[in-house]
């Protein structure tokens, strides 16, 4: 099981290796997503807080980047966090996700993106539920569900 531990191993020396890569620039990627979603995930932009409605829906179904389709998330692990964002206590594999050591703001953070396509997509923190103890604070924007 995936721990507070192995996020700050993983961001302080390197990330599991991801199953393949996409690579685009960044105007590929502008003229492929909407602008919204172009400046939260490739950006590292934030949307606001409970601007989704992707918070309160808890059913089943997978959560797949927004500009690759990596499976991020199971909506197996999905909780409310009353947070403002979507939740969940772990990746659907090791290999979907790349932690990235993040003190901007003031703060010490460890940033989450996608491993195969280094899209942004939010923070992981150890404040939790069990049995992991981590809460992976997702921009909903930054998802497509299937």
């Amino acid at each position: 099981m995936l721990t507070w531990q192995d996020v700050l191993k993983y961001a302080n020396a390197g990330n599991p290796e991801p199953k393949n890569r996409v690579e685009k620039t960044a105007e590929q990627w502008q003229q492929e997503l909407d602008p919204e979603v172009f400046y939260i995930t490739r950006n590292k932009g934030t949307e606001r807080p409970f601007s989704s409605g992707s918070c309160t829906v808890f059913e089943a179904g997978d959560y797949h980047c927004a500009c690759c389709n990596n499976l991020l998330f199971s909506g197996d692990e999905k909780f409310n966090s009353g947070t403002g964002w979507p939740s969940f206590t772990k990746p659907a594999y090791l290999e979907s996700i790349a932690y990235i050591g993040d003190n901007s703001h003031g703060m010490q953070r460890v940033e989450i993106v996608c491993n195969v396509c280094d899209a942004h997509l939010g923070h992981v923190f150890p404040d939790g539920p069990p049995p992991t103890g981590l809460r992976y604070c997702v921009n909903a924007l930054s998802m497509t569900k299937a």
